[in-house]
């Protein structure tokens, strides 16, 4: 005779949700802090290839407001612009907070693109 089992381990597979939960909470708040830097890059990125066109202070004050629309930290708006007769660096250098299980940590991101100009 066949016995037939009614579920799974019920504790084993409550303690495996409970760890995808926690992974999936605190894996989010480390990628929204990740695309955040991606957004900002690519920012940085779109105001390097327009660069010949701009001052560097319709290039700084943009960046700032861009910035400040992805929820960046103060210091993210602190933009360092460099050209040469041929290329453009822009950078900035920032902090993020982030929530981890029984501790905050601190991601630095600093985000730099080279052009040609």
């Amino acid at each position: 005779m066949v016995s037939l089992r009614r579920g799974a381990n019920k504790l084993g597979c409550l303690f495996s949700l409970l760890l995808a939960v926690t992974i999936a909470y605190f894996g989010v708040n480390v990628g929204e802090a990740y695309l955040r830097y991606f957004e900002f890059k690519d920012a940085l990125r779109q105001e390097a290839r327009f660069a010949a066109r701009r001052s560097d202070d319709d290039i700084r004050s943009r960046l700032v407001l861009v910035a400040d629309s992805l929820g960046l930290p103060v210091e993210a708006g602190r933009i360092q612009i460099r050209r040469t007769a041929n290329r453009i660096e822009i950078g900035a250098a920032y902090s993020e907070h982030v929530e981890l299980p029984l501790r905050l940590r601190e991601i630095h991101f600093t985000p730099r693109v080279e052009a040609p100009l």
